[in-house]
């Protein structure tokens, strides 16, 4: 969510003779590192139990303190920023319209998730609250802090939704349990929605319940992998994880049941080898179910299992994200796109100068989210550069201009009727 430019970073651009999409056989995850026994669930962080002291910023010079939930959460750059704790700027953006809260442990995520910098695997070189997660550092802050701030005037706040995102960890519900009765308590939710990205491999459906029943608005599940091959490959057994693609669905249906039509989805992320046949069938299988899907854009996210790997290349991106935007919110259906032999779209099911209008419109290729407070195709998570650096924006935060509709023409090979 940060806007500086990281040069280390792996082009998102392809090379040339690179094919236009990510396939299976190239995305592959190495195998995790085991870290040394006394690195092991944060046990540098507890043995030396450093007290906290009010905000901390990730910093590898120092020891990390001794931060747990539901006292502590952390916030990602860009909330930390809008909320006034830390300084910096977002390019061409004003920051974020989603307060994201993601609990925190010394002992950390317990998943290995192979694309996440959160992932277990890293207990081996960094400890948990220091962890880069979607490009940038995430700041720990007392949740009472967070709290008295917001409270001060709900309505007039620069958030027009705020998001618990829960980790593999034993603690992990009755601390969003007791973090969610904490802001309700002093912040209606008729003022800030509360959106939960929940961690569905320790949830059971009375635990699903309980976050409507305590307030939250809308239930969002990361499936992330479009298939059961590829969720075992990257977030199950395949790098010694322990989600399971049906945990997952049984969760999803769960909320479905309870939260009802147009307040559940899931997150997708689009290049890890599925082809854009098979997401965007599962983007009509959530719409079917009354739900949506929030995209997001593979990156080779630093110190992943996957940081060797390309980021998806923009025109398999595009695609994807037009696609997707038309099943989700203009009743066109999966079965009336065209697909080649490779699963690529080369054909999206409505007239082509609907389709421009559609394009030159650019809100297909915003940030997909949970909905905020001006329509429900723009998301409140607009999440800043979380999936790309500035010099080649993969979802844009803001509104796009007439240079950037250019740019997105250009990457769809579609220019301008």
């Amino acid at each position: 969510m940060g806007c500086i430019e990281n040069k280390t970073e792996p082009s998102t651009l392809s090379a040339p003779g690179q094919l236009d999409y990510n396939s299976k056989e190239a995305m592959q995850p190495r195998a995790p590192a085991i870290p040394s026994k006394e690195l092991k669930n944060g046990g540098r962080v507890k043995s030396n139990d450093v007290v906290p002291e009010g905000l901390y910023r990730p910093n590898y010079r120092i020891m990390t303190p001794n931060m747990r939930s539901p006292e502590y959460v952390q916030l990602s750059t860009a909330a930390a920023i809008t909320l006034g704790v830390t300084n910096g700027k977002m390019y061409r953006c004003e920051c974020t319209r989603c307060l994201n809260i993601l609990l925190t442990y010394p002992e950390g995520c317990r998943a290995n998730c192979a694309y996440c910098g959160l992932a277990r695997h890293r207990e081996a070189e960094r400890d948990f609250a220091d962890r880069n997660f979607i490009r940038v550092d995430w700041p720990a802050v007392p949740i009472d802090e967070i709290i008295e701030i917001v409270a001060k005037d709900p309505e007039k706040s620069p958030f027009h939704r705020m998001c618990i995102s829960m980790i593999t960890h034993p603690n992990s519900e009755d601390d969003t349990f007791t973090i969610l009765k904490k802001w309700t308590d002093k912040i209606s939710p008729d003022a800030i929605p509360i959106s939960i990205l929940s961690n569905p491999t320790t949830m059971s459906r009375e635990d699903v319940q309980r976050t409507r029943d305590l307030g939250a608005d809308i239930f969002t599940v990361a499936i992330d992998a479009a298939t059961p091959e590829l969720f075992d490959r990257t977030r199950g057994r395949g790098v010694q994880s322990p989600h399971r693609w049906d945990k997952y669905w049984e969760i999803l249906l769960a909320a479905r049941d309870i939260f009802g039509p147009g307040k559940f989805g899931a997150h997708i992320i689009v290049g890890m080898g599925e082809t854009e046949q098979e997401v965007l069938d599962l983007v009509q299988k959530l719409v079917d179910m009354g739900g949506h899907s929030h995209m997001f854009c593979f990156f080779p996210e630093k110190g992943s299992l996957m940081d060797h790997l390309p980021a998806t290349p923009r025109d398999q991106w595009r695609r994807v994200q037009l696609a997707r935007y038309l099943i989700d919110y203009c009743d066109v259906n999966f079965d009336q796109m065209d697909f080649d032999d490779q699963g690529r779209v080369v054909g999206f099911g409505i007239e082509q100068e609907e389709l421009s209008k559609i394009i030159d419109a650019g809100i297909a290729f915003r940030t997909s989210g949970c909905p905020g407070k001006f329509q429900d195709d723009i998301s409140a998570c607009d999440r800043p550069y979380g999936d790309s650096p500035v010099s080649d924006i993969a979802s844009y935060p803001f509104k796009l201009n007439k240079k950037d509709i250019k740019k997105v023409r250009k990457d769809l090979d579609m220019p301008s009727i």
